[in-house]
């Protein structure tokens, strides 16, 4: 059946209730009308137990067909749905619960969360099957720490209508973005759907009427073989997925039929030039990047082709969005020259829930900063320097670890790499590595001296490792992000201590 002209998942599933929904992390499938039928007995649920439009709902769900259904159900009920990460310590998802106001929380098997229901079993259990009345569209609110201090929750205004009213112009947007188009397609979630990227690219796979195959967490094996059993033919990674693919035996990579892909969405990190490269010598010019935060969400955009041309770059502005590159003082800075970045959109507003201080320190007037250092090129295509926490002053120059990153990767013994700036009396700063040493290589002064080899003819002198250490591994997030604020404390902890 051609669902391109249907709005949306619950339109679809109700014209074509046998078309494939999803491919659960067991194997499990599960039809597009028995999907509806469990997302409307969820929804009656929810409504059964007193809630009301603009009432708040959390999940701590792991990767599975119940994350979908909360999104679904409190969708289409004018809900807020608070997804919340399962590695979080029971302190940290009470303070995210009670912060958020949540009447009704959802947790996964083996998930001790007082107060919660386990799965979606006891919400649709008696519920009738048939849609809702006074349908209204709910949303998904983030809660995000940002750089620092605790987590708040990304709210955005209830449009007040039916979600067929709405869904349209999001279809449109990732058409616009991504070339995602509604048909006979496979999507694959490779990542915690408790992140707004995964969640996301899940959520609109059904509305396009996509089936959907999740996997419980990123393995590179696993992911490969899930794409050739089920011509995969689009999904959302990260930039360390792709690192730990290519690290893989040739021979391995050349036994799986990878051909299907048509669009591999990247994300939530920069990715090294050299690391994309390779993966579109691989896979073919499927990669389609996008930059943005869960504030700001799909913010710019490039197809691959324009990535080919442009080595580097995450893209022009995205259809609504605006940007401009600032200085500290408020002045915008002309094409080549580094700054804040300041982004503009039409797709609407948010705040931080109950904190309209952070809400205001994060903009400059509609203005809002992402917290990135970046610069436009002449043909206003984004280049990303580094996060401005993160930047490393040295001698009064300032160095930007990512590109240090991005240098060491490249070398086959890297398996991971944090650059950090360590205080120093007479530079202000020293740069330090810390190397993630690949399988069956061994650290020491020899791999030292191969890495700081490696680095002369791409990195200038400068910004080359005054230290090179090594860690068994380092804090990446499910999603890729590295941790470099924790690696800085640890290094800094440890270095201090042992100095007394």
């Amino acid at each position: 059946m051609d669902v391109s002209k249907l709005p949306g998942f619950y339109a679809i599933a109700a014209a074509d209730p046998d078309r494939l929904a999803v491919i659960d992390t067991d194997g499990t499938r599960t039809s597009y009308g028995d999907l509806l039928a469990r997302v409307n007995q969820v929804s009656h649920g929810l409504r059964a137990r007193g809630l009301r439009d603009g009432d708040v709902v959390a999940g701590v769900l792991p990767n599975g067909i119940d994350a979908l259904v909360m999104i679904m159900a409190t969708g289409q009920i004018g809900l807020y749905y608070v997804p919340i990460n399962w590695h979080l310590t029971a302190a940290e998802v009470a303070y995210i619960l009670a912060d958020c106001d949540a009447k009704v929380v959802v947790a996964g098997p083996g998930y001790d969360v007082p107060g919660a229901e386990t799965g979606t079993g006891g919400l649709a259990e008696g519920q009738p099957a048939d849609a809702p009345a006074d349908r209204a569209t709910g949303a998904v609110m983030w809660y995000t720490s940002g750089t620092t201090g605790f987590p708040k929750g990304v709210q955005r205004p209830l449009p007040g209508t039916e979600p067929e009213a709405l869904v349209p112009l999001y279809i449109w947007f990732f058409g616009e973005v991504v070339d995602l188009k509604a048909g006979d397609e496979v999507h694959l979630v490779t990542s915690p759907m408790y992140h707004s990227a995964p969640c996301a690219h899940a959520q609109f796979a059904l509305h396009l009427g996509h089936t959907v195959v999740i996997t419980p967490k990123f393995d590179p094996l696993n992911i490969l073989e899930l794409i050739e059993r089920h011509r995969v033919t689009n999904a959302m990674m990260v930039p360390t997925m792709f690192h730990r693919m290519l690290q893989l035996p040739e021979d391995i990579r050349g036994k799986y039929d990878v051909s299907s892909l048509r669009q591999v969405i990247h994300t939530a990190a920069a990715c090294p030039v050299a690391v994309k490269q390779q993966i579109m010598d691989w896979w073919g010019p499927v990669l389609y990047e996008y930059y943005g935060s869960t504030e700001s969400t799909i913010a710019f955009s490039v197809k691959p082709h324009d990535w080919l041309a442009r080595p580097g770059t995450v893209g022009r502005p995205a259809p609504s969005f605006e940007a401009r590159i600032l200085d500290e003082s408020g002045a915008e800075l002309p094409p080549g020259e580094p700054g804040m970045i300041y982004v503009k959109s039409g797709m609407g507003s948010f705040e931080y829930r109950k904190d309209p201080a952070k809400t205001a320190a994060s903009m400059r007037g509609e203005w809002y900063a992402p917290g990135d250092i970046g610069y436009l090129d002449g043909d206003g295509y984004l280049f990303l320097c580094d996060r401005r926490t993160d930047l490393i002053v040295s001698g009064g120059v300032n160095i930007y670890p990512a590109e240090i990153e991005a240098a060491l990767l490249e070398h086959p013994a890297v398996a991971d790499v944090a650059v950090i700036g360590v205080p120093d009396e007479e530079w202000g700063h020293n740069v330090v590595a810390l190397v993630q040493p690949g399988e069956d290589v061994t650290p020491g002064p020899e791999l030292t001296a191969a890495l700081l080899e490696h680095c002369g003819p791409r990195i200038a002198r400068f910004k080359q490792p005054k230290v090179i250490e090594y860690r068994a591994t380092l804090p990446r997030t499910p999603t890729g992000k590295l941790s470099r604020s924790k690696v800085r404390a640890d290094y800094l902890a440890a270095n201090t201590s042992s100095s007394e």
